[in-house]
């Protein structure tokens, strides 16, 4: 499952992925999974004009491009994740307080999925069951 951050890399910035990370997301064996809360995340970015304004004129030209042209599955959020999410120990002492970042974390526990993040908060959630795959 790929972060966040990681989309915006994959889509702005390929040099800022590392050399394993590279090699996960550029195998043609490899199926790139990403959550809806993602997803939402970019285009909120979008439509405040922070994010990727100059690459799509419209919000929904993410979605399409993602799962199109990128061939990235969007998962969607089910109850199964924000339950996990509910249960999840949050990282009070970095002041981990994102709500989005703890759909993603619960979402890649819940599917059992290595999560592929730049996020150096994500570490404390690994003895809860994140297997994670830095980019850092």
């Amino acid at each position: 499952m790929i972060d966040t951050n990681i989309l915006y890399y994959l889509i702005e910035d390929k040099s800022s992925l590392t050399k394993d990370v590279r090699a996960i997301v550029d195998d043609y064996d490899t199926t790139l999974y990403t959550s809806a809360e993602s997803v939402k995340e970019l285009v909120v970015a979008h439509r405040s004009k922070k994010l990727l304004a100059n690459r799509w004129n419209k919000a929904e030209d993410i979605v399409t491009a993602l799962s199109t042209d990128s061939n990235i599955i969007i998962l969607p959020v089910d109850s199964y994740v924000v339950n996990r999410m509910a249960k999840l120990q949050i990282n009070e002492a970095e002041n981990h307080y994102d709500p989005s970042d703890h759909i993603i974390i619960a979402h890649a526990i819940t599917m059992g999925m290595p999560l592929i993040s730049s996020d150096r908060k994500f570490p404390f959630y690994k003895n809860q069951g994140l297997d994670l795959v830095t980019n850092f």
